[in-house]
């Protein structure tokens, strides 16, 4: 069996492991990022909305159950990047009351181990690392900065800046989306249609392999495995202590051995390496004395509303440049509800890929005179939903979304807004399991051992030498996107705790 070494072994390279990679590297740490899948190439594929939505051409032929045993296939990827690659790079700050103790309607978000003001200077790393382009000072509800966004807001096209107005004409106070592409002078994004669902043809997203992994590699300090699956995380003569990792390459079976180990491989498959690695000092799963790993599985309550004008054609190119936040913190009742994002303009072919029975012709009828937007609403935590292993040892996801009464009085304000700004037809597509919109929670982090998998600074309780870098670690899901949230995690922790050394 093959041994490869080094100081530090991070296990994937998405937004939290890729962060944390590039992040190392400046301090002059040897790293090796292992990464099971490959990079996704450049192709004409990149730009086709059939291959990418209907053919799901850089998706794993990977099937996981759901809590009745109902196989589905997830929408995960296992590419360098990770599930960046094809994200839509909205970029925003957790708000300041996020990291703290919420009632809502159907029950309590609980308080993070750490405040907004200690990730406060990491986002702003974060936020120049990835190229954000933002406005301060258009939402209300906006956290505060100690210094403004490093590049300015991406403007509106024109049917965008109209349906501001045609908000703000109904109460609502639209603002610019937080956005991580290149726009700077001679930057590679051309602002083209295929950019939220897509693989970026021009390298313009600010993806985790581009911005962060690549540049990374390039300092020398850091090496990428790819094709390389880690099945096991073992642990030696010190229980406390992982000794090496167990991993599937293409020429055959691995040993990775490191000083400290950082898993990175997204909400499921961290919580589902840790439950196969149990040993006799770790009966229960590795990192598992508190019987937490796995649970408090979340993932937003979303869903996708197209709302029809028949009046005015959209020919906007690059759509996702808007968000309204009015209701975040308060429905109208002291209760919060979420936010309201466009999304990048959607295709009828891309509407196929759930609208089945509707012919391509109508939908693309729809799709010409239709703007799409993201409801977004908190999924809270509860034990009992939860990422498990089957006998096999797949993966099992057992979810009963709590918050759906909140997310049907957002959605029944999104639609109010849209029908009084002027749209006639408004469809709703309810994100299922299938498309695991922002895993998170399931090795949460906390102060008390007994309560938590991670500590404040993401390491496990029970292992002196293994961190977590991904959204496994949120107590609370929010409702804001992740991934700069996870980016500014990652430089704190590399900053401040041991992983470094």
């Amino acid at each position: 069996m093959q041994t490869v070494t080094s100081s530090v072994v991070v296990v994937g390279s998405g937004m939290g492991g890729g962060t944390a990679a590039w992040a190392l590297a400046q301090r002059g740490v040897d790293v090796l990022v292992v990464e099971r899948g490959e990079a996704i190439p450049k192709e004409a594929a990149n730009l086709s909305p059939r291959e990418v939505f209907i053919n799901r051409r850089y998706k794993p032929a990977e099937t996981w159950l759901d809590g009745r045993g109902r196989p589905f296939h997830p929408g995960v990827h296992y590419v360098v990047g990770g599930n960046t690659k094809v994200y839509g790079a909205s970029l925003p700050r957790f708000r300041e009351s996020d990291f703290g103790r919420v009632e809502h309607h159907e029950g309590v978000s609980p308080a993070w181990p750490f405040g907004y003001a200690d990730l406060e200077p990491y986002y702003l790393q974060a936020e120049q690392l990835y190229r954000v382009h933002g406005q301060t000072g258009e939402d209300p509800g906006e956290p505060w900065r100690s210094q403004p966004y490093p590049f300015p807001a991406v403007p509106h096209e024109p049917y965008v800046a109209a349906l501001a107005d045609r908000l703000r004409d109904q109460g609502a106070t639209p603002s610019t989306t937080s956005m991580g592409i290149d726009l700077r002078s001679g930057g590679a994004c051309i602002r083209c249609s295929t950019c939220d669902g897509f693989p970026c043809a021009f390298d313009a997203k600010s993806d985790s392999q581009v911005v962060a992994l690549e540049p990374a590699i390039a300092t020398g300090k850091v090496r990428l495995l790819t094709g390389v699956r880690v099945t096991r995380i073992h642990t030696g003569a010190t229980p406390d202590m992982v000794s090496h990792l167990e991993a599937e390459g293409p020429e055959g079976p691995l040993r990775i051995v490191a000083d400290r180990y950082v898993i990175a491989a997204g909400a499921a498959n961290s919580a589902a390496l840790l439950l196969a690695s149990g040993n006799a000092d770790h009966p229960g799963g590795l990192a598992n004395s508190s019987d937490q790993v796995g649970r408090n599985f979340m993932m937003h309550n979303n869903a996708h509303i197209a709302c029809m004008d028949l009046d005015r054609r959209n020919e906007v190119v690059f759509q996702k440049t808007l968000t309204v936040n009015d209701w975040y913190h308060d429905g109208g009742d002291g209760k919060p509800l979420g936010s309201l994002q466009l999304l990048g303009k959607v295709q009828g072919i891309m509407m196929k890929s759930w609208a089945t029975r509707i012919p391509l012709a109508a939908l693309d009828v729809f799709a010409a005179r239709s703007v799409e937007l993201l409801v977004m609403t908190e999924d809270l935590p509860d034990p009992e939903n939860r990422v498990t292993l089957t006998r096999d040892g797949g993966i099992r996801v057992t979810r009963r979304a709590v918050g759906t009464s909140t997310h049907a009085v957002l959605l029944r304000k999104a639609k109010k807004l849209m029908r009084g700004a002027g749209y006639d037809i408004i469809g709703v597509q309810p994100f299922d399991i299938s498309m695991n919109s922002h895993m998170c929670g399931t090795l949460v982090a906390g102060a008390d051992p007994a309560r938590s998998v991670l500590d404040p600074f993401c390491r496990a309780h029970d292992l002196t030498n293994l961190w977590v870098l991904d959204s496994s670690f949120f107590p609370s899901s929010a409702a804001m996107n992740p991934a700069l949230t996870i980016a500014a995690q990652a430089l704190r922790v590399v900053a401040e705790s041991s992983l470094a050394q």
